[in-house]
């Protein structure tokens, strides 16, 4: 999938029937909730004890009465075996990242469920069309059973221009929190001699040399923001007690975090030191030979990109006028680092064009657009005349992002799809004045997509806005109000829903007779900037009345009814399938609710919550935006002898990232209210729900099963 971030490619689907949690009063679980001492203020405050033993025995209840809800369904089986099929298919695209004269990759297929890290020369994967000769480095599922742990593959951190050492990071059930190692690449193994070790943290290292490492640590206590993430940035070397390191740079304790990164470019390179205020806000500086700093003067919006021949790669959020010169909001700029002064602006973006993404090359800036959230590549070249501006020539319409680029040439490795077009990865490399595109391997189709099409509709908001949205249907679409639809948004942190392939909706989906439709809503950056900060804090409901538009509207058009009608969300997306249907409980028969935030007057208090008030507010603060939260929370608002569509609330004990309290609590309140509830966690698997293919297969066929349930 491309650009599906902040975990949050989440994209099943969760309802089930019969077993309704919670009706019957006197039910054997319900009795056990209500067992526990509660406090007045929140009944269910005890369920945010992650590891407490009665948290974990309600857990147990509701997980046993969910499996035996869609578990028991003869869909379940065969839809979760072709799903597994799938997931662990060898014929999978290997999706690679280029080092040097290597690429690398995380395998995963039925034998390594947790993968296999590997590498290969890059000339290999391109002249044998990515099924090249593979050096395995590391059996991840192998590490995870010799050392007696769950490990999940958390990425690795290479020394450049080198290759030969790299940081790897793995992590227990796939939490944010991951334990680093240093790796060997030539002999394959981890160093016994001096590691750069460090225990299970939310930390961030970048090399500094081949003996010295910019240390954000979490040690706990003053070492971490209030968000749960490192304040401090350290010098650490080789042989030292990492507590021992100096400090170089520090944030405050009500920061999101305090990091470093270290760039380079051709023959320039530069290291930065930088605190995060909130979630979209940064401060950038220098950091010098002798480890002082020096501020770089941009406004607080601004994002450094990329770095290109010892300039800063620039884009504000918001327009800034400086020097005579205004940049808009969403443009695309070069800074000087030596005169601390914006250099020349490189792109403008338009209404309905923004930047997606940046990358860097030898010789090329790379711009990853979305024109009416249709996927372009534009490569930016300097000449004597200026810059050269030119579109990479794809496949079709649909979704195009950059796979991988090299520092050391102008080649590009892409990917495109689309909903109904499997996935190609592509290689292009600059050729005098034009771009030679090669498709290097395609995704073999998962269902037959010639009976479908793709179609972009628009609903009008509640304030008038045009809302746009991709709708997935057979091509002999009737329009009786009987078609089973299901709805996907997330609606956030700037984020960008694009067309993506996915055979699981196609299999489990479409060829059940299923209707696939998603959202372009504000919060998200499909537009820009401008797209997201229209849904922020106080203005939250804006995201939501787009949702209800654009189920009104298909409904309107005679596409489904409420009935057959059911809504999906992941994290964020989880807030926004909660809040509407908590809103308009009319308008939908099935939620699928996946890690969600659901309890928007706590949910700066859980984990990493604290970072996300740049996107929500501060609940304890009065006035407006608190007063907004109030009234859309879904925990808050949620009440008894209301008539609410079935909800599936799925989470992980191991998401330290949303806290599994909100699942958790909203699962235990509806169903005291007496509402058709079914909860899942599964016991590991992080903010993505799965820690490997097997995992993700179940939680998947558990989702489309209870979909059908609901709405077939």
């Amino acid at each position: 999938m491309i650009n599906r971030i902040f975990s949050f490619s989440l994209s099943t689907a969760l309802l089930v029937t019969t077993l309704a949690c919670g009706v019957n009063k006197s039910s054997s679980t319900q009795a056990k909730i209500l067992s526990v001492p509660v406090s007045q203020e929140d009944p269910y405050l005890w369920l945010e004890d992650v590891e407490g033993a009665k948290a974990l025995e309600f857990v147990g209840l509701q997980n046993e009465k969910s499996k035996k809800a869609l578990h028991s369904d003869p869909r379940f089986r065969p839809l979760s075996d072709t799903i597994k099929n799938m997931l662990g298919s060898k014929d999978k695209l290997a999706y690679v990242e280029i080092r040097g004269k290597h690429v690398y990759n995380l395998w995963q297929d039925d034998a390594n469920p947790r993968g296999l890290w590997r590498r290969a020369l890059l000339s290999d994967y391109i002249a044998n069309k990515t099924k090249p000769t593979w050096e395995i480095l590391l059996d991840v599922d192998a590490l995870a059973k010799s050392e007696a742990e769950s490990w999940v593959w958390d990425g690795s951190n290479c020394l450049e221009p080198e290759y030969t050492r790299c940081l790897v990071s793995t992590s227990r059930g796939g939490k944010d929190a991951a334990v680093v190692r240093e790796f060997d690449v030539t002999s394959k193994s981890f160093v016994t001699d001096q590691p750069f070790n460090l225990a299970e943290g939310k930390n961030s290292l970048t090399w500094y040399d081949k003996n010295t490492l910019l240390l954000s640590a979490d040690e706990g206590g003053e070492s971490v923001t209030d968000s749960g993430y490192p304040r401090t940035v350290r010098i650490w070397k080789r042989g030292e007690n990492p507590k021992a390191a100096l400090e170089v740079f520090a944030g405050t304790k009500t920061d999101v975090s305090a990091w470093a990164w270290k760039v380079s470019h051709n023959a320039h390179s530069t290291t930065l030191v930088g605190r995060t205020p909130a979630f979209f806000t940064a401060e950038y500086s220098v950091l010098k030979a002798d480890f002082t700093t020096v501020k770089i003067q941009l406004p607080e919006d601004a994002q450094v990109l990329s770095y290109f021949n010892g300039d800063l790669v620039v884009s504000v959020r918001n327009d800034w006028n400086t020097q005579g010169t205004l940049y808009k909001s969403g443009s695309v700029f070069l800074f000087d680092i030596t005169k601390n002064i914006p250099k020349e602006i490189l792109y403008v973006p338009t209404d309905k064009v923004s930047v997606s993404s940046v990358s860097v090359t030898q010789n090329l800036i790379v711009l990853n657009l979305l024109d009416n959230i249709t996927g372009r590549i534009v490569t930016m070249e300097p000449s004597q005349a200026g810059w050269v501006s030119k579109d990479i020539p794809l496949p079709g319409i649909g979704s195009a992002g950059v796979v991988s680029v090299s520092d050391s040439s102008d080649e590009l490795l892409l990917e495109f799809e689309s909903y109904l077009v499997p996935p190609s990865i592509l290689a292009a490399q600059k050729s005098k004045d034009s771009f030679q595109v090669e498709s290097l391997a395609t995704l073999p189709p998962r269902f037959d997509s010639s009976k479908y099409v793709t179609e972009q509709w628009h609903a009008k908001s509640a304030d008038g806005t045009s809302v746009p949205y991709f709708i997935v249907h057979k091509r002999d679409l009737v329009k009786d109000g009987k078609n089973p639809t299901l709805l996907y948004g997330y609606g956030g942190f700037e984020v960008s829903m694009t067309p993506y392939y996915s055979g699981t909706v196609g299999t489990a989906w479409l060829d059940k007779g299923g209707i696939y439709v998603v959202a372009n809503i504000r919060g998200g950056g499909e537009f820009g900037p401008q797209w997201h900060q229209a849904a922020l804090k106080e203005n939250r409901q804006r995201a939501y009345d787009d949702f209800i538009a654009v189920a009104e509207h298909l409904v309107a058009t005679g596409v489904t009814s409420p009935r057959h009608l059911g809504i999906q969300g992941g994290s964020n997306g989880g807030l926004l399938v909660g809040a509407v249907m908590v809103q308009r409980p009319d308008l939908f028969n099935a939620v699928s609710c996946q890690v969600p935030l659901l309890d928007m007057l706590r949910f700066h208090k859980l984990l990493a919550g604290a970072s996300w008030m740049g996107e929500y507010g501060n609940p304890d603060e009065p006035g407006i935006i608190a007063d907004a939260i109030r009234k859309y929370s879904p925990y808050q608002n949620v009440k008894a002898g209301v008539k609410y569509p079935k909800i599936f609330l799925r989470t992980s004990t191991r998401d330290d990232r949303v806290h599994p309290g909100h699942a958790r609590k909203m699962a235990a309140l509806m169903t005291e209210q007496g509402h058709d509830v079914l909860f899942y966690e599964n016991m590991e698997g992080g903010h993505a729900g799965a820690a490997d293919l097997n995992q993700r297969a179940e939680m998947t066929a558990m989702d489309y099963v209870f979909l059908m349930q609901q709405l077939m």
